[in-house]
Parts: structure tokens; C-alpha cells; sequence
């Protein structure tokens, strides 16, 4: 193995995204450096072989490594540095792969089910290689767009049906086409990638595992409208995301990419960073484009809209990271090609974040128009602890709650909007029936009540009115009224908030309301919370039937509220019950419920 001809086609490849990292993915591939150094391979044929990638999508089974043999390719997963000295001397050395540490059926039916453009080549190529993106077509779609005319690319992303990624879905060409004939000069583009869902990781693992697919969207974007300077707003909580962008784009200078007369068509382009600091409102287009020009990040009213007056008063159109990324592979292969995918109305694929109680967590990207039982089943593997399916939240904290009745339905824009939902950026969290919707409304509620830039009464006082019933309602203190109250405080702030965040913040409220009216109910006419999450309407009791006499939840009270000797079965003073539910963590038997 010391000859450096034996290890010509080997090729080790590791999950490098943040999800990677925080499993050990980089001390994976040092150890991997490290067991083939000791048996001879030079320093630089190990650097050759041992490559890291972007994000693989099934972050539940990080560190995922790829040993690929003479092009024969094996996955491993839930790597650990002590796992990786085996996989060198009996997989790569004697040609046996450790069969125990391979990929299950539930990787493969992750992966066989969705249908990837943006995400084919995280996880494949290096992100840091500009010619690892080269190799697999890289630019040729830039290229390809330089040589016709800026209408001519309008018109193809319009005949695609592309609709925007990051929210209510306007159609992109659309937007391109209204920027391209404003009055005004310069003109600008803007990536949206400050993504500030709770659960959301989508454009972050986008730019960590493929940044030269959004530079090249940004170009082809930034011709079509006859822009010659591009900003990319990142939330600064994302360093390996900048990290990579950063290198990405100073490849693309020095290949010349970008700069002056790009690839000979004369067309200038060139692109900046923006580091945000990671307030919500700034994923709301005009707030975004008020911190870019050094002010507080704040919405202003529409009309006008940045397609006519945007960035420092000028034509701009801003497009998030999803949408720009799609640009490359639609040129090159044609608007038609795209729209063949998807539905109707919803044409292409949409990146999800899989996230909740569900058993698959990951990055996943489907065709427009899937079931959502497909999703969360086929894909996800259903739920938790196989519990039953209650909700999922979709679109964000501001997306609403579809209950298991919906789970047949189409995943696209129209369908979404339906049942009081919506695509957003593509956020997607799962519920079970240990989930309290009452409560799961209030955590919404109170992430957009936090991150309310404050400027219209509606969303600032609005939302916290309705805040303050929900809690009231999870401490057992409800009131007839309350649901009724709710209701028509979200209405009215939906109609009259002044930005997109206000608009849809009560959409969890309504939407839990609407299909699961009975939790709220029972919370305030009955005082108990039925999936027994609310503290304040917790009542333990013990099954004396069940009772082993064992003593074990005596001992693990912390307020003396259990009564137990020998040979007799416990009970729960309720007045010194602090409702922490030690005992119930504490009972063998399930005598406690």
C-alpha cells in the first residue's frame, strides 16, 4: 500500500457542512490522514483522496463517508474518529467493506425519493474547488446565457414557470422583466440568504456545499435585468457558509467570472458580501435593503417596490438563494426541461428542511406537488417512536399547522395557502401526539412577537396581545372568549400590518384554531392540556394497580410531595406536586401517568 500507484482510485469523501462538523466530520478526516500516513502514503496522495463536501441532506446519520474504489462506491454512517482506523485496514486495504457500519434502507429510500437539482452536488464535489464545479458543467449555463440577449434569458426563466424560493412565491421572470425596464441606473441584485426560520437550514447548506451554483445564478440574473453588481446578505451566524462564499467568489475573479468583460461578452459583474446581524426582519426585502445601506433594518411601504426603487433608490431585484441557485441548470437546460416538474402552477423542485419529531431529519429537495404523506413517510420515515402523526408546520414560524387529516394533500404553493399555510422559504417541522398545539402556537407566536422590528402598531402591540392569551391559556388561566378573541386579533393584524412578518405572524394561531379548536377548548373549560405538555395543567397520579412499591419516585421528588413506605403503594400529595415530573421520569413500571 506504501506505493503511491495502489491508492490511484481511491477517493474518500466526508460530510464537511456545519451539521458535519458538529459530528466530528473534520477529526474524521484527519484521522483518516493520520491511518494512511502511518501505513506509508504520502502527505500529498492522501490529500488527493481524502476530499470534504457540503451537507448530504441526511444529517441524522452524520459523519456520512463515501470510500469509493476504482469507482465503486460504499456509504458509511454515524462515523467516529475510533471507527475509522478498521474501515482503512479492512475495507481499504483488503477490498472487505465493515458491512455493520454501512447505510441502511432508510438512507437509500431518503435519497431515492427526491428529485435533486439544487442539492445533487452538495455532498458529491469539493465546495472549496472551483474546478470541482468546473468539471461538472460549472458556468457553462453563465456562459450560455452571456452569448443571447438579456430578453432572450428573461423570457426562458419565464417560460420555466420559476416562482420565487424564499416566500409567497411571485413569479421570477416577472420580477426580472419589471426591474429590466425601470428607469434608473445602476441597477442591482441581491441574494436573500439571511434565513432566519427556526428548524431552517436550506440556503445555508445550499452555499456551504455548492456557492459557485448561486454566483453563477447571480450573473445570469444580474444580465437579465442589466445589473453590474451583485450583494449577497448572509446572517453573520453562518462563518462556514461565508467562509466558502468567500473563497468561491475569489475563484471566480481569478478564472474571471467576475470582474470586467466577463468570459468576453462585455458585460461587467462583480459581487459583494453583506453580513447581517441576525434579525429576522431583515429577511423581508425592504428591511434587508435598509441594512445594507448602513440603516436599521426596518420595512418601509410598498408601492414602491425595490423593482423600481430599491437599493440606494435604484431598480433591484432580490431573489433568496434557492431561486438564484436553480438559474444555472435552467438555461442550460432549457425553461421547458424545468417545467416538467412540479404542478401547473408550482413547476420545479423545492428544498425542505425536515426537522421535529420525525425520524429522518435532513435536507430534502421534491418535486412540486408530492403528498405530504410521501414526506414525512416514504421520506422521513414517519415519526418518532412510530407515535402517530399529528401536524406539520410548514413555511416557517409564520407558516401554519396542517393536521393529519391534510396528510394527502399536494405540497405546493396554491394547495399551502388552502389550508392557511404557505411554502416560505421552505421550513417544514413535525408533530406528533405528544405535541400540545397550544402551546406549539405560543413558541411560534413568541419567536415573531421578539423579532417585530416595532414600526406598525399591529404587529408590535398585536401580536403581543395575543401572546399574552395564549400563555394565559398554558397556565390553566383561560376564559371563555379567549379563542374568539384570538381570531379576530390575528385577522385584523393580517390586514393591516405593514410588512410580510406582520402579515403572517398569527398564521400558526389561526391555523391551530381552525383544526384543532378542541385543544384550546379543553385547556380552558376543562383545565387540562391532553398532550400533558402545559406545566400549569399537569396532574400526576399514581396507578395503584401498577404500583411496584419500589420506592424509586419517592426518592427522585424534589419537593416531598410523595408519601411511600415499604410494602405500600406511593401517592401524590397535589397541593406540594410542583408539577416537574421527576416521578414520572423516575417509575419503571409506567405506574405514574
Amino acid at each position: 500500500m506504501s506505493d503511491a500507484t495502489n491508492v490511484k482510485d481511491l477517493l474518500i469523501r466526508v460530510c464537511v457542512g456545519t451539521g458535519g462538523l458538529a459530528a466530528g466530520s473534520q477529526e474524521v478526516i484527519d484521522e483518516f490522514g493520520r491511518q494512511l500516513g502511518d501505513r506509508g502514503i504520502e502527505a500529498e496522495i492522501v490529500k488527493k483522496c481524502v476530499n470534504k463536501t457540503g451537507c448530504r441532506g441526511f444529517c441524522a446519520k452524520d459523519v456520512l463517508v463515501d470510500i469509493i474504489i476504482g469507482g465503486k462506491s460504499e456509504t458509511y454512517q454515524l462515523i467516529s474518529t475510533d471507527k475509522v482506523g478498521r474501515i482503512v485496514e479492512e475495507h481499504i486495504l483488503k477490498g472487505e467493506p465493515v458491512k455493520e457500519w454501512l447505510v441502511g434502507p432508510e438512507y437509500h429510500s431518503f435519497h431515492d425519493r427526491q428529485t435533486k437539482i439544487l442539492l445533487k452536488q452538495c455532498g458529491h464535489i469539493d465546495p472549496e474547488d472551483i474546478q470541482a464545479y468546473l468539471a461538472i458543467g460549472g458556468y457553462e449555463g453563465a456562459k450560455k446565457a452571456l452569448s443571447g440577449k438579456p430578453a432572450a434569458v428573461i423570457d426562458e426563466i419565464k417560460s420555466s414557470g420559476l416562482r420565487g424560493r424564499g416566500g409567497a412565491g411571485f413569479p421570477t421572470g416577472l420580477k426580472w422583466e419589471i426591474c429590466s425596464k425601470a428607469e434608473g441606473h445602476p441597477k442591482y441584485i441581491i441574494c436573500n440568504a439571511d434565513e432566519g426560520d427556526p428548524g431552517a437550514f436550506m440556503d445555508r447548506s445550499v452555499i456551504e456545499g455548492n456557492p459557485h451554483s448561486v454566483i453563477e445564478g447571480m450573473i445570469i440574473a444580474g444580465y437579465a435585468i442589466g445589473a453590474s453588481y451583485g450583494y449577497v446578505y448572509i446572517r453573520a451566524e453562518y462563518p462556514l457558509a461565508i467562509h466558502r462564499l468567500k473563497i468561491a467568489i475569489s475563484d471566480a475573479r481569478s478564472r474571471g467570472f467576475l470582474g470586467k468583460n466577463i468570459s468576453g461578452s462585455g458585460f461587467d459583474f462583480d459581487i459583494r458580501i453583506k453580513e447581517g446581524a441576525g434579525a429576522f426582519i431583515c429577511g423581508e426585502e425592504t428591511a434587508l435593503i435598509a441594512s445594507i445601506e448602513g440603516k436599521r433594518g426596518m420595512p418601509r411601504a410598498k408601492p414602491p417596490f425595490p423593482a423600481h426603487k430599491g437599493l440606494w433608490g435604484k431598480p433591484t431585484v432580490i431573489n433568496n438563494v434557492e431561486t438564484l441557485a436553480n438559474l444555472p441548470a435552467i438555461i442550460t437546460n432549457g425553461g421547458k426541461w424545468y417545467a416538467s416538474i412540479g404542478t401547473e402552477k408550482s413547476k420545479g423542485t423545492k428544498v425542505f428542511a425536515l426537522t421535529g419529531r420525525i425520524k429522518n431529519t435532513g435536507l430534502i429537495e421534491v418535486p412540486m406537488g408530492i403528498s405530504l404523506k410521501e414526506i414525512i413517510y416514504d421520506i422521513g420515515g414517519g415519526c418518532e417512536k412510530n407515535r402517530k402523526f399529528k401536524a406539520v408546520q410548514t413555511g416557517g414560524p409564520s407558516g401554519g399547522c396542517i393536521p393529519a387529516s391534510h396528510i394527502d394533500m399536494p405540497v405546493d404553493y396554491e394547495s399551502l395557502m388552502g389550508v392557511g399555510s404557505m411554502m416560505g422559504s421552505g421550513g417544514m417541522v413535525v408533530m406528533d401526539e405528544t405535541t400540545c398545539m397550544v402551546d406549539m402556537s405560543k413558541f411560534f407566536l413568541s419567536f415573531t412577537q421578539s423579532e417585530s422590528c416595532g414600526k406598525c402598531v399591529p404587529c408590535r402591540v398585536g401580536t403581543k396581545r395575543m401572546l399574552e392569551i395564549l400563555t394565559r391559556i398554558t397556565e390553566g388561566k383561560g376564559k371563555e372568549g379567549d379563542i374568539e378573541l384570538l381570531l379576530e386579533l390575528g385577522t385584523n393584524i393580517k390586514a393591516t400590518s405593514l410588512c410580510g412578518l406582520g402579515m403572517s405572524a398569527p398564521n400558526p394561531v389561526l391555523s391551530t384554531v381552525r383544526f384543532f379548536r378542541e385543544e384550546y377548548e379543553a385547556h380552558i373549560r376543562e383545565g387540562i392540556c391532553p398532550a400533558s405538555v402545559c406545566k400549569a395543567l399537569r396532574r400526576y397520579v399514581v396507578n395503584v394497580e401498577m404500583c411496584k412499591m419500589c420506592g424509586k419516585c419517592f426518592k427522585a421528588c424534589p419537593s416531598g410531595a410523595i408519601t411511600w413506605e415499604k410494602k405500600k403503594p406511593a401517592s401524590i400529595d397535589k397541593g406540594k406536586c410542583i408539577k416537574c415530573g421527576a416521578c414520572y421520569e423516575a417509575c419503571p413500571f409506567s405506574a405514574i401517568t
